[in-house]
């Protein structure tokens, strides 16, 4: 009977990324000892090898790539001061399975007796010398060990199960002494006296080896069967007479399923996020009657559109004075919780002119709300591939004005805010534009906040423009907006959407379609119809080269946003100036953009680049 399944370090493993047995990893945090939990070293890309003594099915490759250790000091002795200590809370008076899962992730450990340690479970040692090394051989292989812990009979119906790693003194490491775990099991195998999983017994009374049944009994038996079809009917009776009582109440129009879901809770749940944008002088909370009258009762003329968030109306203040878009949530969904207070969360901090502004928001009645600026021109998806036969194409400067604006509100996601934000789901639907034209970054249900990296265990974003390396890795950086901003910037480049759907309805990925063009010199292809002759050779080399460099597999081969925003920046200037490079600024590079700009004297050109002011 399984009793604890934790993946130590990193996040939950839900059951459709187990090894097909459908089981919950649960992180270990809830249950280690002491305020210094120790680092969690990871490494996402390590291919983990499997031999017979730990078969692939007992854990994913994902328990084995994350950990938890002592911290690393200086001086190697510190670590012989304590241990790295867990704590479970099972039943008393069973024997228990403890399995540990071990592998280690450095390449650089190599050795046996570098990372030797003691195990103890329950105060006593189960394994005095325990070296990863010694019984993998190499880093990277999967290690299980199993020991059979009895954990006695005691008045209190738990106690705590502890298990302790501590560095094992006499293997006097080269580094620095250590001790790390990747995993842990726990299987309740029976109890002392019987054998037994569930605890005690019934009486005696009620078990007889006779084929003859004391009259009680039988009595007992037609008793509980009564009482278990009187359960039942009360049971059913609770579920199925409030679902039919609302599907009548709907029928009548009394209530909407937005104030049922109010009532059952699934609306927000963890208010932080609305507190701390009740503070922000950018976020005020509009009251659901103001946003009805915005909305004329969210009349379905004024819907501007739908996502699988829900759907945006264009709504009005101060009699039709201020437009703004409204966005309401869909009731049934679960994501848009989630999506809603991490919307909030950031956009009530921020303010860039690149940034969508977010007003405020209701919460009133079940609703979940986000109102907005209104943008006259819609999002950069319509303008390359809804346009009207009337609508003439937007110009290469224009497109370039959109790059550079794109491109300084990632910079100050990325740089210029306390904590470093990954937006995560950068795409052309994504960008709004303003009636000057002016691009806005909208959408931040997705973002995160990390340095230098996060791990995650569920990979989001949008097909087309979704990092290949943080898709295969779990790791999530910076970069991954990078990737995302090439897909864009061909995209304004060909007018072709992210996924092209191609002959028989294969479908091809617009960045590997364009680096194949790219690799094959047919770099024309790669081009609207509409700029052909209307882009100067230079800017059109420095622009499709940093958009193929953002699009580089690895992440650390792909430019930082700054160098990015540099260059998009220059090839303006080359396209305004008939491919003249500015005096005294830069030195451009065929096809590979530039190579680094801290130490360059900005000019006029620049200067919003170095440092990015918020409205």
């Amino acid at each position: 009977m399984l009793s604890y399944q934790l993946k130590v370090g990193g996040e939950q493993i839900p059951p459709k990324y187990d090894t097909g047995m459908f089981r919950t990893w649960d992180t270990d945090g809830a249950y280690i000892l002491g305020s210094d939990t120790g680092i969690e070293p990871f490494n996402m890309s390590m291919p983990v090898l499997y031999d017979g003594n730990a078969p692939p099915y007992l854990a994913p490759a994902d328990v084995y790539r994350t950990s938890r250790s002592m911290r690393t000091f200086e001086k190697g002795l510190v670590n012989l001061n304590y241990n790295m200590t867990w704590f479970f809370p099972v039943d008393s008076g069973f024997f228990y399975l403890v399995r540990l899962h071990f592998c280690e992730i450095y390449h650089g450990i190599t050795r046996v007796n570098e990372v030797v340690f003691t195990v103890f479970l329950n105060n006593q040692t189960a394994e005095e010398q325990f070296d990863p090394i010694a019984w993998s051989g190499r880093p990277g292989v999967a290690i299980q060990r199993d020991y059979v812990v009895m954990v006695p009979k005691v008045n209190e119906a738990k106690q705590d199960l502890w298990l302790d790693l501590h560095p094992y003194k006499d293997s006097k490491p080269m580094m620095y002494y250590n001790s790390f775990s990747n995993g842990v099991e726990i299987f309740k195998l029976s109890n002392f006296d019987d054998r037994n999983l569930a605890g005690p017994n019934p009486s005696q009374s009620f078990v007889s080896g006779s084929d003859v049944k004391p009259h009680h009994v039988a009595q007992f038996k037609k008793s509980s069967e009564k009482l278990k079809f009187i359960i039942i009917g009360c049971g059913l009776g609770t579920v199925v007479l409030p679902i039919l009582l609302c599907l009548v109440l709907f029928r009548l129009k009394v209530i909407r399923p937005r104030k049922v879901m109010s009532w059952c809770g699934l609306a927000v749940h963890t208010p932080n996020q609305i507190e701390k944008a009740k503070k922000s002088s950018f976020c005020s909370h509009f009251p659901i009657r103001e946003i009805k009258v915005a909305t004329n009762d969210f009349d379905e003329a004024l819907l501007i559109g739908t996502g699988g968030f829900g759907s945006v109306y264009k709504g009005s203040f101060d009699g039709g004075a201020t437009s703004v878009a409204i966005k309401r949530a869909n009731p049934m969904s679960h994501q848009g919780v989630s999506e809603f207070e991490t919307e909030i969360l950031w956009l009530s901090q921020l303010r860039h002119a690149n940034l969508v502004s977010l007003l405020g928001y209701c919460n009133e009645d079940g609703e979940m709300i986000l109102v907005y600026d209104f943008m006259d021109n819609g999002t950069l998806y319509e303008h390359l591939h809804l346009r009207q036969r009337d609508q003439p194409p937007l110009s290469w400067i224009q497109r370039l004005e959109i790059c550079i604006g794109v491109a300084r509100g990632l910079h100050y996601l990325h740089t210029g805010t306390k904590h470093r934000i990954i937006h995560r789901d950068i795409k052309t639907t994504n960008i709004l534009l303003d009636h000057n034209w002016v691009p806005k970054i909208s959408d931040f249900g997705l973002s995160k906040a990390g340095y230098p990296s996060i791990l995650i265990t569920n990979v989001k974003g949008s097909i087309g423009y979704l990092d290949p390396e943080c898709f295969q890795s779990h790791k999530l950086t910076e970069k991954s907006d990078l990737y995302s901003l090439g897909v864009v910037l061909l995209e304004i480049l060909s007018t072709r959407p992210a996924v092209i759907v191609g002959e028989d309805d294969e479908h091809v990925n617009l960045a590997e379609w364009a680096m194949l063009c790219f690799e094959n010199g047919n770099l024309e292809q790669i081009v609207d119809p509409n700029l052909k002759g209307n882009i100067v050779e230079e800017c059109f080399e420095l622009y499709l080269g940093f958009a193929m460099k953002c699009l580089a597999e690895r992440g650390v081969e792909r430019p930082s946003i700054g160098e990015v925003l540099q260059n998009l920046v220059l090839a303006m200037h080359l396209q305004k100036k008939g491919g003249v490079v500015p005096d005294g600024n830069v030195q451009r590079n065929d096809n590979s953009g530039l190579q680094g700009y801290s130490d360059l004297t900005p000019g006029v050109e620049f200067s919003e680049i170095m440092m990015p002011v918020g409205r």
